[in-house]
């Protein structure tokens, strides 16, 4: 739309212009023959001592003053400069038709712009026409020029149009395609955050269902799962709301080692012989953030951290407001470790989410996520976040 109003926008000047050229023509050639009329005069022949002595008879534009069929037959006057080369038929017949009309004419003729206007006596009668000629070609290059600039410039504007255009829609868009993302990576949180708490609540509803006298035990469990799938849930809403930038985190004085004692009595060694080493530590911090930053590191090294010929090993060291997990697996490449740290970039069919929770769960207290290969083999992920004041 912008390109279409302009392009009419240019059309106009454009058309203004050349009616503009044509109006100073016009304007001009009637100064001569304004001119011309009043310095000659006629007594049974024309008469020019005035005219000749004055400029008009020696600039430009020139001009002609004929009898054009008028009664009273005089001899006629051609200006004393030069300034194009008219066929005097046409300007004869323009006087001719001036004198029959009783007014002016003017036109274009072979690349001139002539003006024939009646030549009056003072009592009125025509007895000729002054016919003032001026050449066409200055004016249509100076328009021209106008043109081409014109068209340059449109075009400039289009093109500025064009990137303004796609500039300003993407910047539109952008939005809404950070929305959809943000969606789309809370979808996939979701998923591999319950996959395991699913998994295993369906495992004791079985269980449940085929060992009815086992209810009382099975029972505490069941719900103490279904309340930690509810806090899955709850944290990764609050995750999407703390990235669209809507809510801000619920920092309070936390005991690490406690918090991290929790997850790890929670969370099925399925077969791994899981430590723990803690140092009592307070940090400030969001503590279901860190509790499901926790329970993803621990899980990575439960599924991770075994030799092909060995059982699982997995020790937890907390201290100073770090926490450190250390797995006795075939460790990690040093080229991988920070594609480790991104997005669906997991192995084993696993989404690859769980340490690019950990990660941004560390970035948004100002803490850090380290990963390195221990000398006797196997990873170590430390986790640090900011301790509180004493």
């Amino acid at each position: 739309m912008n390109t279409a109003g302009l392009l009419v926008l240019a059309f106009l000047v454009v058309r203004e212009d050349a009616e503009q050229g044509a109006e100073r023509l016009d304007a001009e050639l009637h100064r001569v023959t304004a001119v011309a009329s009043r310095l000659v005069d006629y007594r049974q022949s024309l008469v020019t001592t005035d005219l000749v002595v004055d400029p008009v008879d020696r600039e430009c534009p020139q001009f002609v003053i004929l009898p054009g069929g008028a009664p009273g037959e005089f001899r006629g006057h051609l200006s004393q400069r030069a300034c194009v080369v008219a066929d005097v038929g046409v300007l004869s017949a323009l006087a001719t038709r001036a004198v029959a009309e009783g007014k002016t004419v003017a036109g274009t003729k072979d690349g001139l712009r002539v003006r024939a206007e009646p030549l009056r006596t003072n009592d009125g009668s025509v007895v000729g026409a002054i016919v003032a000629v001026s050449d066409l070609g200055p004016e249509r290059s100076r328009h021209l020029g106008v043109l081409w600039t014109v068209v340059a410039g449109c075009a400039v504007l289009v093109l500025a149009l064009g990137v303004a255009g796609h500039v300003l829609s993407g910047r539109a868009i952008r939005p809404a395609a950070a929305a959809l993302e943000q969606q789309e990576v809370l979808l996939a949180e979701t998923a591999h955050d319950l996959r395991t708490p699913v998994a295993a609540l369906r495992a004791l509803a079985e269980t449940a269902l085929r060992h009815p006298d086992q209810h009382a035990d099975l029972l505490p469990r069941t719900v103490r799962l279904a309340a930690r799938m509810g806090g899955i849930i709850d944290g990764l809403l609050v995750r999407a709301r703390l990235a669209a930038g809507v809510e801000q985190l619920a920092i309070q004085p936390v005991w690490l080692d406690q918090l991290v004692a929790g997850v790890v009595e929670e969370t099925p060694p399925h077969g791994a012989r899981v430590t723990v080493t803690t140092a009592p530590t307070k940090v400030d911090v969001d503590p279901n953030l860190v509790q499901r930053a926790v329970g993803n590191l621990l899980s990575n090294a439960l599924s991770h951290g075994r030799r092909p010929d060995g059982e699982a090993i997995v020790h937890i060291t907390v201290a100073d407001g770090r926490v450190t997990v250390a797995d006795h697996g075939l460790g990690i490449d040093a080229a991988a470790a920070e594609e480790a740290f991104d997005r669906f970039t997991g192995s084993g069919g696993s989404s690859g989410l769980g340490l690019s929770i950990v990660r941004w769960v560390a970035l948004a207290h100002g803490g850090t996520l380290r990963v390195f290969n221990a000398e006797e083999g196997g990873a170590i992920f430390e986790l640090s976040l900011p301790v509180s004041e004493p």
